[in-house]
C-alpha cells in the first residue's frame, strides 16, 4: 500500500462515513488471562465511546510507510496449507466477525505469540467499503462503485492504571484521593487485512503498524502473521553502512562517502512526489555505487555482501538509508553537522603527514551562540 491508499482508508474512519459493522475485543490480563470479551455492533454505541474507538484505529495506520507501517506479503506455503494464517485470516473476515470460534482462536493466537508481560486490549473490526471510482478530475463516484472491500483491521493497545493523584468531588465539595482506573492507551501494533492494493482488495498482502519503527516482533510477524520479519528501519541502515565500508575496504573515504550519499539523496528527492514507497533492491544499489564512482571489484564484493545480510531478492526503503536532513562527519571527540547540500565546505587533507579535516568559513561564525570574527576579518585591510 501506498501513502494515498493508506490515507483513503482512514477517510473511512469518521462519524460521517464510517460503515464499520462489527467490533470485537478481547482484555488480557498480565498472568495472559482473558477477562474479558466483548461483541458490538459499533454503530450503536454511545457517540463519545465511538469516537475514541475511532481515534485508535486511525492510530493503527498512522506514521510512514516503510517505517511504522509495513507491507507484508504471505509466503505461499501460508495460503495453501490447512492450517496457513492467511486462510485462518481470510475466514476471519468471511465470517465479518461473527463467528465465535474463530474469533476465541485468533484471542488465542494472540495470546501465545504476543509477549507483551502487561495487561492489553486486542480489539477488532471488520468494514466493507463499497469502492468509488475516481473521475478523471479526482473527485469519487460513488454510484459508480463496482467492488467491495471487506477487510479487518486489528489494534492491540496496552492498558494501563492511571496515575495517582487528587481530585476535585463536586458531590462532597472535598479534595479527595482520586479514584484510579485501568485506561486502554493508544495501539502498540496492529495490522489490516487483506491489503488495500491498486484501490482493491489484495488478499496476498497484509499492512503491519508497529508504534515504535526500531522494536519490530518477530514472535507476532511469524508466529501470529506468518510473514517474514523485515529489518526495522534503523537495522536497514546500519546494515547498508556496514555492507559499504566492508565492500570498499580501503576505498571507504570522505570523497567516496559522500558520493554514495549525495546519489542517493537524489534519488529519493527524485521520488517525493510519488505516493509509492521507494524500495532499492540489489540492482538499484549497483547502479548507486556505479554512478558514485565505486570500482567494480568493489561493487561485486557489495553484491556479496548484500546477498548475506541483506538477501539476493530483498530491498532497503530508501527512505530508511538516507539522509535528507543531515550529514554528518564525527570522530571520537568532533561531530560537524553538515547541510546535505553544501558538502563542498569540506575536504580532507594531509598536512605534514598528519590527515585533517577542512571546513570552509566566512564571516558568519558563531561559538557557543556568540558570533566571532574570522582571521580572514582580522586581515583584512580597512577600506
Amino acid at each position: 500500500m501506498n501513502k494515498k491508499e493508506v490515507s483513503e482508508i482512514k477517510k473511512r474512519f469518521t462519524k460521517t462515513k464510517c460503515s464499520i459493522t462489527r467490533l470485537c475485543g478481547c482484555y488480557v490480563d498480565a498472568e495472559k488471562q482473558k477477562r474479558l470479551t466483548m461483541k458490538e455492533a459499533f454503530l450503536s454505541l454511545p457517540e463519545e465511546e465511538m469516537f475514541k474507538y475511532i481515534d485508535i484505529f486511525r492510530k493503527t495506520l498512522s506514521g510512514s510507510i516503510g517505517k511504522t507501517l509495513l507491507n507484508m506479503e504471505f509466503p505461499p506455503e501460508q495460503e495453501t496449507a490447512e492450517d496457513g494464517t492467511q486462510r485462518f485470516l481470510m475466514q476471519l473476515v468471511e465470517s465479518n466477525l461473527q463467528d465465535e470460534e474463530l474469533l476465541e482462536r485468533f484471542y488465542d493466537k494472540v495470546i501465545e505469540t504476543y509477549p507483551y508481560p502487561e495487561n492489553y486490549m486486542i480489539i477488532l473490526v471488520h468494514d466493507a467499503y463499497d469502492i468509488p471510482k475516481i473521475t478523471t478530475d479526482g473527485i469519487e463516484n460513488f454510484d459508480a462503485s463496482e467492488y467491495v472491500y471487506n477487510y479487518i483491521l486489528c489494534s492491540i493497545c496496552p492498558v494501563k492504571l492511571s496515575k495517582p493523584g487528587l481530585c476535585y468531588n463536586a458531590q462532597t465539595n472535598h479534595i479527595e484521593d482520586r479514584i484510579r482506573d485501568w485506561l486502554v492507551q493508544p495501539p502498540e501494533l496492529g495490522f489490516l487485512f487483506p491489503a488495500f492494493n491498486d484501490r482493491n482488495q489484495d488478499v496476498h498482502n497484509l499492512l503491519y503498524y508497529s508504534k515504535n519503527a526500531d522494536e519490530l516482533d518477530s514472535s507476532v510477524t511469524e508466529n501470529l502473521l506468518g510473514c517474514r520479519f523485515p529489518l526495522p528501519p534503523k537495522s536497514q541502515k546500519e546494515a547498508f553502512n556496514a555492507i559499504v565500508e566492508e565492500s570498499l575496504g580501503l576505498s571507504c573515504d570522505y570523497e567516496a562517502v559522500k558520493a554514495i550519499h549525495e546519489n542517493l539523496n537524489q534519488i529519493v528527492e527524485e521520488n517525493k512526489e510519488n505516493p509509492e514507497p521507494l524500495a532499492l533492491d540489489k540492482t538499484d544499489m549497483v547502479k548507486l555505487l556505479e554512478k558514485s564512482g565505486v570500482e567494480e571489484e568493489n561493487i561485486e564484493q557489495f553484491e556479496t555482501h548484500f546477498d548475506e545480510s541483506i538477501g539476493e531478492k530483498e530491498s532497503l526503503m530508501a527512505d530508511n538509508i538516507s539522509s535528507l536532513r543531515n550529514f554528518e562527519v564525527r570522530t571520537p571527540d568532533v561531530t560537524v553537522r553538515v547541510n546535505p547540500e553544501r558538502t563542498d565546505l569540506i575536504e580532507t587533507k594531509v598536512i605534514d603527514g598528519i590527515p585533517y579535516l577542512m571546513i570552509e568559513i566566512n564571516d558568519l561564525v558563531e561559538v557557543n551562540g556568540i558570533q566571532i570574527v574570522s582571521e580572514l576579518s582580522k586581515n583584512e585591510e580597512p577600506s
